[in-house]
Protein backbone atom coordinates (compact mmCIF):
# COMPACT_ATOMS: atom_id res chain seq x y z
CA UNK A 1 0.00 0.00 0.00
CA UNK A 2 1.06 3.60 -0.64
CA UNK A 3 -0.12 6.24 1.84
CA UNK A 4 0.19 9.92 0.90
CA UNK A 5 -0.26 12.24 3.88
CA UNK A 6 -0.68 16.02 3.83
CA UNK A 7 1.47 16.31 0.70
CA UNK A 8 2.26 19.78 -0.63
CA UNK A 9 4.63 21.01 -3.30
CA UNK A 10 5.37 24.66 -3.99
CA UNK A 11 7.74 26.41 -6.38
CA UNK A 12 8.06 29.95 -5.10
CA UNK A 13 4.57 31.46 -5.11
CA UNK A 14 3.15 28.69 -7.27
CA UNK A 15 1.41 25.82 -5.49
CA UNK A 16 1.30 22.59 -7.46
CA UNK A 17 -0.28 20.42 -4.71
CA UNK A 18 -1.76 21.31 -1.34
CA UNK A 19 -2.69 18.95 1.53
CA UNK A 20 -3.05 15.82 -0.60
CA UNK A 21 -4.15 12.68 1.27
CA UNK A 22 -4.50 9.46 -0.72
CA UNK A 23 -4.20 5.69 -0.39
CA UNK A 24 -3.27 3.33 -3.21
CA UNK A 25 -4.06 -0.33 -2.58
CA UNK A 26 -2.95 -3.68 -3.97
CA UNK A 27 -4.58 -5.05 -7.12
CA UNK A 28 -5.68 -1.68 -8.48
CA UNK A 29 -4.46 0.40 -11.42
CA UNK A 30 -4.73 4.17 -10.99
CA UNK A 31 -4.76 6.50 -14.00
CA UNK A 32 -3.32 9.92 -13.11
CA UNK A 33 -5.11 12.61 -15.12
CA UNK A 34 -4.94 16.39 -15.21
CA UNK A 35 -4.34 19.28 -17.57
CA UNK A 36 -0.86 19.86 -18.99
CA UNK A 37 1.24 21.37 -16.21
CA UNK A 38 -1.06 20.11 -13.43
CA UNK A 39 1.77 18.01 -11.98
CA UNK A 40 1.11 14.41 -13.08
CA UNK A 41 4.75 13.54 -13.80
CA UNK A 42 5.90 15.58 -10.80
CA UNK A 43 3.65 13.54 -8.49
CA UNK A 44 5.14 10.33 -9.90
CA UNK A 45 8.64 11.69 -9.20
CA UNK A 46 7.66 12.39 -5.59
CA UNK A 47 6.41 8.81 -5.20
CA UNK A 48 9.63 7.42 -6.70
CA UNK A 49 11.77 9.60 -4.41
CA UNK A 50 13.32 11.53 -7.30
CA UNK A 51 12.15 14.83 -5.82
CA UNK A 52 11.05 15.81 -2.30
CA UNK A 53 7.73 17.47 -1.44
CA UNK A 54 7.62 20.82 0.30
CA UNK A 55 5.73 19.19 3.15
CA UNK A 56 3.95 15.96 3.96
CA UNK A 57 5.08 12.37 3.44
CA UNK A 58 4.74 9.22 1.36
CA UNK A 59 4.81 5.82 3.14
CA UNK A 60 5.02 2.32 1.64
CA UNK A 61 4.22 -1.08 3.09
CA UNK A 62 7.59 -2.47 4.31
CA UNK A 63 9.28 -4.90 1.95
CA UNK A 64 7.42 -3.86 -1.21
CA UNK A 65 9.58 -3.29 -4.26
CA UNK A 66 8.95 -0.36 -6.60
CA UNK A 67 9.82 -0.11 -10.29
CA UNK A 68 9.72 3.07 -12.38
CA UNK A 69 9.70 3.58 -16.14
CA UNK A 70 12.78 5.76 -16.54
CA UNK A 71 12.56 8.85 -18.74
CA UNK A 72 16.33 9.06 -19.27
CA UNK A 73 16.86 7.16 -22.51
CA UNK A 74 20.66 7.39 -22.28
CA UNK A 75 21.25 6.17 -18.72
CA UNK A 76 21.96 2.56 -19.78
CA UNK A 77 23.62 3.13 -23.15
CA UNK A 78 26.81 1.26 -22.22
CA UNK A 79 25.01 -1.89 -21.01
CA UNK A 80 23.77 -4.87 -23.03
CA UNK A 81 20.02 -4.88 -23.64
CA UNK A 82 19.32 -8.07 -21.65
CA UNK A 83 21.38 -6.78 -18.70
CA UNK A 84 19.56 -3.43 -18.80
CA UNK A 85 16.27 -5.26 -18.34
CA UNK A 86 17.56 -7.32 -15.38
CA UNK A 87 18.80 -4.13 -13.72
CA UNK A 88 15.13 -3.34 -13.19
CA UNK A 89 15.26 -5.69 -10.18
CA UNK A 90 18.13 -3.98 -8.37
CA UNK A 91 18.44 -6.44 -5.48
CA UNK A 92 18.53 -9.44 -7.83
CA UNK A 93 21.00 -7.71 -10.15
CA UNK A 94 23.30 -6.72 -7.27
CA UNK A 95 23.30 -10.31 -5.92
CA UNK A 96 24.12 -11.63 -9.38
CA UNK A 97 26.98 -9.14 -9.85
CA UNK A 98 28.49 -9.84 -6.43
CA UNK A 99 28.17 -13.61 -6.89
CA UNK A 100 29.84 -13.51 -10.31
CA UNK A 101 32.63 -11.26 -8.98
CA UNK A 102 33.43 -13.75 -6.19
CA UNK A 103 33.64 -16.67 -8.60
CA UNK A 104 36.05 -14.71 -10.81
CA UNK A 105 38.52 -14.24 -7.95
CA UNK A 106 41.87 -15.94 -8.36
CA UNK A 107 42.47 -16.12 -4.57
CA UNK A 108 39.12 -17.71 -3.62
CA UNK A 109 38.93 -18.02 0.22
CA UNK A 110 36.71 -19.93 2.63
CA UNK A 111 34.97 -16.65 3.48
CA UNK A 112 34.30 -16.15 -0.23
CA UNK A 113 32.83 -19.62 -0.36
CA UNK A 114 30.48 -18.88 2.55
CA UNK A 115 29.41 -15.59 1.02
CA UNK A 116 28.89 -17.21 -2.36
CA UNK A 117 26.65 -19.82 -0.71
CA UNK A 118 24.54 -17.09 0.90
CA UNK A 119 24.25 -15.28 -2.41
CA UNK A 120 23.29 -18.49 -4.23
CA UNK A 121 20.42 -19.00 -1.78
CA UNK A 122 19.25 -15.40 -2.21
CA UNK A 123 19.57 -15.71 -5.98
CA UNK A 124 17.46 -18.89 -6.05
CA UNK A 125 14.79 -17.33 -3.75
CA UNK A 126 14.44 -14.43 -6.21
CA UNK A 127 14.09 -16.84 -9.16
CA UNK A 128 17.47 -15.66 -10.40
CA UNK A 129 18.18 -18.75 -12.51
CA UNK A 130 15.21 -17.83 -14.74
CA UNK A 131 16.03 -14.12 -14.79
CA UNK A 132 17.72 -14.06 -18.18
CA UNK A 133 15.02 -16.12 -19.92
CA UNK A 134 12.28 -14.03 -18.26
CA UNK A 135 13.99 -10.85 -19.46
CA UNK A 136 14.26 -12.27 -22.97
CA UNK A 137 10.56 -13.18 -22.99
CA UNK A 138 9.62 -9.65 -21.92
CA UNK A 139 11.78 -8.15 -24.65
CA UNK A 140 10.27 -10.40 -27.31
CA UNK A 141 6.74 -9.56 -26.16
CA UNK A 142 7.60 -5.87 -26.50
CA UNK A 143 8.88 -6.28 -30.05
CA UNK A 144 12.64 -6.47 -29.41
CA UNK A 145 13.96 -9.31 -31.56
CA UNK A 146 16.36 -11.88 -30.15
CA UNK A 147 19.31 -10.71 -32.25
CA UNK A 148 19.22 -7.37 -30.38
CA UNK A 149 19.20 -8.82 -26.84
CA UNK A 150 22.98 -8.78 -26.42
CA UNK A 151 23.75 -5.54 -28.23
CA UNK A 152 24.56 -2.39 -26.27
CA UNK A 153 21.52 -0.24 -25.65
CA UNK A 154 23.13 2.69 -27.50
CA UNK A 155 23.05 0.59 -30.70
CA UNK A 156 19.22 0.59 -30.69
CA UNK A 157 17.02 3.32 -32.13
CA UNK A 158 14.79 5.53 -29.98
CA UNK A 159 11.64 3.42 -30.31
CA UNK A 160 13.53 0.25 -29.40
CA UNK A 161 15.11 1.94 -26.37
CA UNK A 162 11.68 2.89 -25.04
CA UNK A 163 10.60 -0.75 -25.23
CA UNK A 164 13.72 -1.98 -23.44
CA UNK A 165 13.18 0.53 -20.62
CA UNK A 166 9.56 -0.57 -20.35
CA UNK A 167 10.73 -4.19 -20.08
CA UNK A 168 13.11 -3.05 -17.33
CA UNK A 169 10.23 -1.55 -15.35
CA UNK A 170 8.07 -4.67 -15.74
CA UNK A 171 10.87 -7.14 -14.96
CA UNK A 172 10.64 -9.23 -11.81
CA UNK A 173 6.99 -8.45 -10.95
CA UNK A 174 7.45 -5.36 -8.75
CA UNK A 175 4.89 -4.71 -6.01
CA UNK A 176 4.50 -1.07 -7.09
CA UNK A 177 4.77 0.02 -10.71
CA UNK A 178 5.00 3.67 -11.83
CA UNK A 179 4.54 4.20 -15.56
CA UNK A 180 4.73 7.66 -17.14
CA UNK A 181 3.44 7.57 -20.75
CA UNK A 182 4.25 3.86 -21.28
CA UNK A 183 2.54 3.64 -24.69
CA UNK A 184 4.74 6.27 -26.35
CA UNK A 185 6.31 4.87 -29.54
CA UNK A 186 4.58 1.49 -29.16
CA UNK A 187 2.62 -0.03 -32.04
CA UNK A 188 -0.97 -1.16 -31.60
CA UNK A 189 -0.06 -4.83 -31.08
CA UNK A 190 2.52 -4.06 -28.38
CA UNK A 191 0.07 -1.74 -26.62
CA UNK A 192 -2.49 -4.55 -26.67
CA UNK A 193 0.05 -6.91 -25.07
CA UNK A 194 0.80 -4.31 -22.38
CA UNK A 195 -2.93 -3.85 -21.73
CA UNK A 196 -3.33 -7.60 -21.21
CA UNK A 197 -0.27 -7.69 -18.96
CA UNK A 198 -1.45 -4.85 -16.71
CA UNK A 199 -5.07 -6.00 -16.64
CA UNK A 200 -3.97 -9.24 -14.98
CA UNK A 201 -1.30 -7.67 -12.78
CA UNK A 202 -2.02 -8.00 -9.06
CA UNK A 203 0.17 -5.15 -7.84
CA UNK A 204 -0.26 -1.39 -7.39
CA UNK A 205 0.03 0.35 -10.75
CA UNK A 206 0.04 4.13 -11.27
CA UNK A 207 0.04 5.29 -14.86
CA UNK A 208 0.12 8.65 -16.64
CA UNK A 209 -1.13 8.45 -20.22
CA UNK A 210 -2.91 10.54 -22.85
CA UNK A 211 -4.18 7.33 -24.47
CA UNK A 212 -7.82 7.11 -23.40
CA UNK A 213 -8.32 3.59 -24.76
CA UNK A 214 -5.33 2.43 -22.73
CA UNK A 215 -6.63 4.14 -19.57
CA UNK A 216 -10.08 2.66 -20.11
CA UNK A 217 -8.67 -0.83 -20.60
CA UNK A 218 -6.30 -1.04 -17.64
CA UNK A 219 -7.51 1.38 -14.95
CA UNK A 220 -9.77 0.54 -12.03
CA UNK A 221 -9.53 4.09 -10.65
CA UNK A 222 -8.78 7.62 -11.82
CA UNK A 223 -6.79 10.20 -9.83
CA UNK A 224 -7.86 13.65 -10.94
CA UNK A 225 -5.44 16.54 -10.35
CA UNK A 226 -7.38 19.79 -10.38
CA UNK A 227 -6.96 23.11 -8.55
CA UNK A 228 -3.94 21.81 -6.58
CA UNK A 229 -6.02 18.94 -5.18
CA UNK A 230 -6.09 15.22 -5.97
CA UNK A 231 -9.19 13.06 -5.82
CA UNK A 232 -9.50 9.33 -6.44
CA UNK A 233 -12.59 8.19 -8.37
CA UNK A 234 -13.74 4.62 -8.97
CA UNK A 235 -13.84 3.50 -12.61
CA UNK A 236 -11.85 4.14 -15.76
CA UNK A 237 -11.36 7.38 -17.67
CA UNK A 238 -14.60 7.19 -19.67
CA UNK A 239 -16.61 6.53 -16.51
CA UNK A 240 -15.00 9.55 -14.83
CA UNK A 241 -15.54 11.77 -17.89
CA UNK A 242 -19.16 10.81 -18.55
CA UNK A 243 -20.15 10.81 -14.87
CA UNK A 244 -18.59 14.24 -14.31
CA UNK A 245 -20.36 15.60 -17.40
CA UNK A 246 -23.66 14.12 -16.20
CA UNK A 247 -23.17 15.70 -12.77
CA UNK A 248 -22.34 19.03 -14.42
CA UNK A 249 -25.53 18.84 -16.50
CA UNK A 250 -27.55 17.98 -13.41
CA UNK A 251 -26.09 20.90 -11.48
CA UNK A 252 -27.11 23.24 -14.31
CA UNK A 253 -30.66 21.87 -14.30
CA UNK A 254 -31.98 23.65 -11.22
CA UNK A 255 -35.57 22.50 -11.85
CA UNK A 256 -34.85 18.78 -11.76
CA UNK A 257 -36.03 17.04 -8.60
CA UNK A 258 -33.49 15.36 -6.35
CA UNK A 259 -35.07 11.92 -6.72
CA UNK A 260 -34.89 12.25 -10.52
CA UNK A 261 -31.20 13.13 -10.28
CA UNK A 262 -30.49 10.15 -8.05
CA UNK A 263 -32.39 7.83 -10.38
CA UNK A 264 -30.46 9.13 -13.38
CA UNK A 265 -27.12 8.60 -11.61
CA UNK A 266 -28.12 5.10 -10.49
CA UNK A 267 -29.06 4.16 -14.05
CA UNK A 268 -25.74 5.56 -15.28
CA UNK A 269 -23.79 3.43 -12.79
CA UNK A 270 -25.86 0.34 -13.63
CA UNK A 271 -25.13 0.76 -17.35
CA UNK A 272 -21.41 1.18 -16.78
CA UNK A 273 -21.28 -1.76 -14.37
CA UNK A 274 -22.84 -3.97 -17.05
CA UNK A 275 -20.35 -2.75 -19.66
CA UNK A 276 -17.44 -3.31 -17.26
CA UNK A 277 -17.91 -7.06 -17.60
CA UNK A 278 -16.58 -6.75 -21.16
CA UNK A 279 -13.33 -5.05 -20.18
CA UNK A 280 -9.97 -6.62 -19.38
CA UNK A 281 -10.24 -5.29 -15.82
CA UNK A 282 -13.75 -6.74 -15.57
CA UNK A 283 -13.92 -8.26 -12.09
CA UNK A 284 -12.33 -5.55 -9.98
CA UNK A 285 -13.93 -2.65 -11.84
CA UNK A 286 -17.44 -4.13 -11.85
CA UNK A 287 -17.28 -4.83 -8.11
CA UNK A 288 -16.04 -1.30 -7.49
CA UNK A 289 -18.75 0.31 -9.63
CA UNK A 290 -21.48 -1.76 -8.00
CA UNK A 291 -20.41 -0.35 -4.61
CA UNK A 292 -19.95 3.26 -5.69
CA UNK A 293 -21.40 6.00 -3.52
CA UNK A 294 -23.47 8.54 -5.47
CA UNK A 295 -21.66 11.29 -3.57
CA UNK A 296 -18.46 10.26 -5.38
CA UNK A 297 -19.89 11.51 -8.67
CA UNK A 298 -19.11 15.22 -8.84
CA UNK A 299 -19.02 17.84 -11.60
CA UNK A 300 -15.57 18.36 -13.08
CA UNK A 301 -13.98 21.80 -12.92
CA UNK A 302 -12.00 20.92 -16.06
CA UNK A 303 -12.49 23.15 -19.11
CA UNK A 304 -12.79 21.66 -22.59
CA UNK A 305 -12.01 23.64 -25.75
CA UNK A 306 -14.86 24.04 -28.22
CA UNK A 307 -13.61 22.31 -31.38
CA UNK A 308 -16.46 22.49 -33.91
CA UNK A 309 -15.82 22.13 -37.65
CA UNK A 310 -19.33 22.14 -39.08
CA UNK A 311 -19.38 25.72 -40.37
CA UNK A 312 -18.64 24.69 -43.96
CA UNK A 313 -18.49 27.57 -46.42
CA UNK A 314 -19.53 25.44 -49.38
CA UNK A 315 -21.25 22.09 -49.71
CA UNK A 316 -18.97 19.50 -51.30
CA UNK A 317 -20.07 17.86 -54.55
CA UNK A 318 -19.86 14.14 -55.27
CA UNK A 319 -16.33 14.33 -56.72
CA UNK A 320 -14.00 14.42 -53.72
CA UNK A 321 -10.57 12.91 -54.48
CA UNK A 322 -9.19 10.51 -57.08
CA UNK A 323 -5.72 8.98 -56.50
CA UNK A 324 -4.00 6.99 -59.27
CA UNK A 325 -0.71 5.06 -59.07
CA UNK A 326 0.64 7.40 -56.39
CA UNK A 327 4.11 6.61 -55.10
CA UNK A 328 6.80 8.22 -52.97
CA UNK A 329 10.41 7.31 -52.20
CA UNK A 330 12.84 8.94 -49.80
CA UNK A 331 16.60 8.31 -49.49
CA UNK A 332 16.27 5.25 -51.68
CA UNK A 333 13.45 3.75 -49.60
CA UNK A 334 9.99 3.23 -51.09
CA UNK A 335 7.53 4.72 -48.60
CA UNK A 336 4.47 3.69 -50.61
CA UNK A 337 3.78 2.71 -54.20
CA UNK A 338 0.99 2.00 -56.69
CA UNK A 339 -1.66 3.70 -54.55
CA UNK A 340 -5.12 3.82 -56.18
CA UNK A 341 -8.37 4.81 -54.49
CA UNK A 342 -11.38 7.12 -54.67
CA UNK A 343 -12.68 9.12 -51.70
CA UNK A 344 -16.46 9.22 -51.36
CA UNK A 345 -18.47 12.08 -49.92
CA UNK A 346 -18.70 11.78 -46.13
CA UNK A 347 -15.85 9.27 -45.82
CA UNK A 348 -13.84 9.46 -42.62
CA UNK A 349 -10.70 7.56 -43.54
CA UNK A 350 -7.92 6.55 -41.17
CA UNK A 351 -4.65 6.50 -43.15
CA UNK A 352 -2.25 3.96 -41.67
CA UNK A 353 1.29 2.78 -42.37
CA UNK A 354 3.95 0.83 -40.51
CA UNK A 355 6.24 3.74 -41.39
CA UNK A 356 5.15 7.15 -40.03
CA UNK A 357 7.26 8.85 -42.71
CA UNK A 358 4.88 7.38 -45.30
CA UNK A 359 1.73 8.91 -43.86
CA UNK A 360 3.36 12.32 -43.42
CA UNK A 361 4.69 12.20 -46.99
CA UNK A 362 1.18 11.30 -48.19
CA UNK A 363 -0.31 14.44 -46.60
CA UNK A 364 2.55 16.61 -47.87
CA UNK A 365 1.68 15.48 -51.41
CA UNK A 366 -2.07 16.04 -51.04
CA UNK A 367 -1.56 19.56 -49.64
CA UNK A 368 0.82 20.50 -52.45
CA UNK A 369 3.83 21.00 -50.21
CA UNK A 370 5.67 18.09 -51.87
CA UNK A 371 5.90 18.03 -55.69
CA UNK A 372 8.36 15.13 -55.96
CA UNK A 373 6.23 11.99 -56.34
CA UNK A 374 5.01 9.44 -58.87
CA UNK A 375 1.44 9.11 -60.12
CA UNK A 376 -1.27 11.70 -59.74
CA UNK A 377 -4.24 12.84 -57.71
CA UNK A 378 -7.18 15.13 -58.42
CA UNK A 379 -9.39 17.05 -56.02
CA UNK A 380 -13.03 17.77 -56.88
CA UNK A 381 -13.71 21.37 -57.96
CA UNK A 382 -15.96 22.00 -54.95
CA UNK A 383 -13.42 20.84 -52.38
CA UNK A 384 -12.05 23.32 -49.86
CA UNK A 385 -9.24 21.78 -47.78
CA UNK A 386 -7.93 22.61 -44.31
CA UNK A 387 -5.14 20.60 -42.72
CA UNK A 388 -3.28 20.06 -39.48
CA UNK A 389 0.29 18.97 -40.33
CA UNK A 390 2.42 16.99 -37.91
CA UNK A 391 5.01 19.79 -37.89
CA UNK A 392 3.37 23.21 -37.56
CA UNK A 393 6.62 25.16 -37.02
CA UNK A 394 6.25 27.08 -40.30
CA UNK A 395 3.11 28.78 -38.95
CA UNK A 396 4.88 30.16 -35.88
CA UNK A 397 8.62 30.48 -36.60
CA UNK A 398 9.79 34.05 -37.09
CA UNK A 399 6.40 35.56 -36.22
CA UNK A 400 6.09 38.24 -33.57
CA UNK A 401 2.35 38.99 -33.73
CA UNK A 402 -0.14 38.42 -30.91
CA UNK A 403 -2.74 35.66 -31.13
CA UNK A 404 -5.48 37.99 -32.41
CA UNK A 405 -3.35 39.20 -35.32
CA UNK A 406 -2.03 35.69 -35.95
CA UNK A 407 -5.51 34.20 -36.25
CA UNK A 408 -6.99 37.15 -38.15
CA UNK A 409 -4.76 36.23 -41.10
CA UNK A 410 -6.70 33.00 -41.59
CA UNK A 411 -10.25 34.37 -41.34
CA UNK A 412 -12.16 34.11 -44.61
CA UNK A 413 -14.96 36.31 -43.27
CA UNK A 414 -15.06 38.77 -40.38
CA UNK A 415 -11.76 40.06 -39.09
CA UNK A 416 -12.64 42.42 -36.21
CA UNK A 417 -11.07 41.83 -32.80
CA UNK A 418 -14.25 40.72 -31.06
CA UNK A 419 -14.95 38.02 -33.64
CA UNK A 420 -11.37 36.69 -33.46
CA UNK A 421 -11.41 36.81 -29.65
CA UNK A 422 -14.49 34.59 -29.74
CA UNK A 423 -12.65 31.87 -31.63
CA UNK A 424 -9.66 32.14 -29.31
CA UNK A 425 -12.01 31.94 -26.33
CA UNK A 426 -13.33 28.62 -27.60
CA UNK A 427 -9.74 27.40 -27.45
CA UNK A 428 -9.46 28.57 -23.80
CA UNK A 429 -7.43 31.71 -24.56
CA UNK A 430 -9.15 34.39 -22.49
CA UNK A 431 -8.43 37.89 -21.19
CA UNK A 432 -4.84 39.01 -21.68
CA UNK A 433 -3.82 35.57 -22.96
CA UNK A 434 -4.92 36.62 -26.45
CA UNK A 435 -2.08 39.17 -26.44
CA UNK A 436 0.55 36.43 -26.11
CA UNK A 437 3.15 36.37 -28.87
CA UNK A 438 2.53 33.48 -31.25
CA UNK A 439 6.21 32.48 -31.27
CA UNK A 440 6.38 31.74 -27.52
CA UNK A 441 3.47 29.29 -27.28
CA UNK A 442 3.76 25.77 -25.87
CA UNK A 443 3.15 22.76 -28.10
CA UNK A 444 -0.41 22.36 -26.81
CA UNK A 445 -1.20 26.08 -27.25
CA UNK A 446 0.07 25.99 -30.83
CA UNK A 447 -2.21 23.03 -31.58
CA UNK A 448 -5.22 24.89 -30.17
CA UNK A 449 -4.34 27.85 -32.41
CA UNK A 450 -4.16 25.50 -35.39
CA UNK A 451 -7.65 24.18 -34.60
CA UNK A 452 -8.92 27.78 -34.48
CA UNK A 453 -7.31 28.38 -37.88
CA UNK A 454 -8.97 25.24 -39.26
CA UNK A 455 -12.41 26.26 -37.97
CA UNK A 456 -12.09 29.73 -39.54
CA UNK A 457 -11.25 28.23 -42.93
CA UNK A 458 -14.76 26.75 -43.20
CA UNK A 459 -13.45 23.73 -45.11
CA UNK A 460 -15.52 20.78 -46.32
CA UNK A 461 -12.55 18.39 -46.24
CA UNK A 462 -10.15 18.07 -43.33
CA UNK A 463 -6.68 16.48 -43.20
CA UNK A 464 -5.05 15.58 -39.87
CA UNK A 465 -1.53 14.18 -39.39
CA UNK A 466 -1.17 13.08 -35.74
CA UNK A 467 -3.38 15.90 -34.38
CA UNK A 468 -3.28 14.70 -30.75
CA UNK A 469 0.45 15.40 -30.36
CA UNK A 470 1.06 17.81 -27.42
CA UNK A 471 -2.63 17.78 -26.41
CA UNK A 472 -4.00 17.10 -22.93
CA UNK A 473 -6.89 14.70 -22.41
CA UNK A 474 -9.45 17.51 -22.46
CA UNK A 475 -8.30 18.78 -25.85
CA UNK A 476 -8.09 15.23 -27.24
CA UNK A 477 -11.66 14.54 -26.09
CA UNK A 478 -12.91 17.81 -27.62
CA UNK A 479 -11.09 17.09 -30.91
CA UNK A 480 -12.51 13.56 -30.97
CA UNK A 481 -16.04 14.89 -30.55
CA UNK A 482 -15.47 17.58 -33.20
CA UNK A 483 -14.24 15.03 -35.74
CA UNK A 484 -17.14 12.67 -35.02
CA UNK A 485 -19.68 15.47 -35.45
CA UNK A 486 -18.14 16.92 -38.63
CA UNK A 487 -20.52 16.41 -41.58
CA UNK A 488 -17.84 16.62 -44.26
CA UNK A 489 -15.00 14.32 -45.31
CA UNK A 490 -11.89 13.56 -43.23
CA UNK A 491 -8.56 11.87 -43.94
CA UNK A 492 -6.53 11.45 -40.77
CA UNK A 493 -3.72 9.61 -39.06
CA UNK A 494 -3.61 9.24 -35.29
CA UNK A 495 -2.02 6.91 -32.75
CA UNK A 496 -4.95 7.62 -30.43
CA UNK A 497 -6.87 4.33 -30.47
CA UNK A 498 -10.11 5.80 -29.13
CA UNK A 499 -10.14 8.64 -31.66
CA UNK A 500 -9.42 6.34 -34.60
CA UNK A 501 -11.95 3.70 -33.57
CA UNK A 502 -14.77 6.22 -32.99
CA UNK A 503 -14.19 8.46 -36.04
CA UNK A 504 -13.08 6.22 -38.93
CA UNK A 505 -15.61 4.34 -41.08
CA UNK A 506 -12.93 3.30 -43.58
CA UNK A 507 -9.28 2.25 -43.22
CA UNK A 508 -6.55 2.71 -45.85
CA UNK A 509 -3.08 1.35 -45.13
CA UNK A 510 -0.14 2.51 -47.27
CA UNK A 511 2.58 -0.04 -48.06
CA UNK A 512 5.50 -0.12 -50.53
CA UNK A 513 3.53 -2.66 -52.61
CA UNK A 514 0.14 -0.93 -52.71
CA UNK A 515 -2.76 -0.27 -50.34
CA UNK A 516 -5.15 -2.15 -48.13
CA UNK A 517 -8.54 -0.45 -48.37
CA UNK A 518 -11.31 -1.70 -46.08
CA UNK A 519 -14.75 -0.35 -45.23
CA UNK A 520 -14.72 -1.39 -41.59
CA UNK A 521 -14.02 -0.08 -38.10
CA UNK A 522 -10.50 0.29 -36.76
CA UNK A 523 -10.99 -2.45 -34.16
CA UNK A 524 -12.27 -4.84 -36.86
CA UNK A 525 -9.26 -3.93 -39.01
CA UNK A 526 -6.53 -4.55 -36.44
CA UNK A 527 -8.08 -7.89 -35.47
CA UNK A 528 -8.59 -9.16 -39.02
CA UNK A 529 -6.56 -12.19 -40.11
CA UNK A 530 -7.42 -11.40 -43.75
CA UNK A 531 -5.88 -7.94 -43.41
CA UNK A 532 -2.74 -9.42 -41.83
CA UNK A 533 -2.40 -11.84 -44.73
CA UNK A 534 -2.88 -9.09 -47.34
CA UNK A 535 -0.31 -6.89 -45.57
CA UNK A 536 2.28 -9.68 -45.64
CA UNK A 537 1.66 -10.23 -49.35
CA UNK A 538 2.06 -6.52 -50.18
CA UNK A 539 5.33 -6.21 -48.28
CA UNK A 540 6.61 -9.39 -49.94
CA UNK A 541 5.85 -7.87 -53.36
CA UNK A 542 7.72 -4.61 -52.64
Amino acid sequence: MITVSNLSLRYGKRTLFEDVNLKFTQGNCYGIIGANGAGKSTFMKILSGEIDPTSGSVAFTPGERMAVLTQNHYAFDEFPVIETVMMGHKELYDVRQEKDAIYMKEDFTDADGERAGELENLFAEMDGWNAESNAATLLSNLGIKEDLHYKLLKELDGNQKVRVLLAQALFGSPDILLLDEPTNDLDIHTISWLEDFLAGYEAIVLVVSHDRHFLDTVCTHVVDIDFSKMTIYTGNYTFWYESSQLALKQRADQNKKMEDRVKELQEFIRRFSANASKSKQATSRKKALDKINLDEIKPSNRKYPGIIFNNQGREAGDQILQVEKLGKSSAGEVLFGDINFTVNKGDKIAILSQNSLATTAFYEILTGRDKDFKGEFKWGVTINIADIPMDNAEYFTGKDDNLIDWLREYSTGEKDDQFIRGFLGRMLFSGEEVMKKSNVLSGGEKMRCMFSRMMLQQANLLLFDEPTNHLDLESITALNNGMKDFRGTILFTSRDHELTSTVANRIIELTPGGIIDKLMTYDEYINSDAVEKQRAELYAMA
